[in-house]
């Protein structure tokens, strides 16, 4: 009984931790959520299962379909016409929990960064959070769900959304 008693302490604790992992990332999106100089994309589960459902005989579309099934949630939050996109890029750099991410990719062309890490249990991806900045351009993204690394370049060019083209960079073992 004190061994129960003791340990139900620690699972809340434990229990509270689990959804804090992503908080910081969370405040950062929703700090800007309703800033007009955004662009703001968000694709619920629900909207990933009707579409992996959609069956057609085109082959690229079955690709992508077979991509998007595993897939739980994308948020995307962009914008090239701030200014400081440097300036975003560091303050959500500094909010990335980096104990819980793997860094999979760094890249600094002068001016430009993209960051891409994931956040993995076992041989699993659960989330992939792509992070770019520079002096024009401004880009966080994270998706969520089973995410298979060799077929993310496909998800980058069946979605035609601002910054999504930095997947391209992500390339499985």
């Amino acid at each position: 009984m004190k061994k129960t008693i003791l340990l139900l302490p620690c699972l809340f604790i434990l229990a509270a931790a689990l959804p804090a992992q992503n908080d910081a990332i969370n405040r950062f999106f929703n700090q800007y959520i309703d800033d007009e100089r955004f662009t703001v994309v968000f694709v619920s589960p629900k909207m990933f299962s009707l579409v992996s459902k959609i069956s057609t005989e085109d082959e690229d579309w079955e690709k992508f379909r077979e991509v998007v099934g595993g897939l739980t949630g994308l948020r995307v939050l962009t914008s090239d016409s701030l200014g400081n996109g440097l300036q975003l890029y560091k303050e959500a750099l500094s909010k990335v929990p980096a104990g819980e991410y793997s860094e999979l990719l760094t890249v600094r062309d002068g001016k430009e960064n993209v960051r891409i890490w994931v956040k993995d249990s076992g041989n699993i991806i659960n989330e992939l959070l792509l992070l770019v900045g520079s002096p024009d351009e401004f880009v966080l993204l994270s998706l969520t769900g089973k995410i298979d690394l060799d077929k993310i370049s496909t998800l980058s060019k069946g979605l035609d959304i601002e910054g999504v083209r930095h997947l391209d960079k992500v390339k499985g073992n």
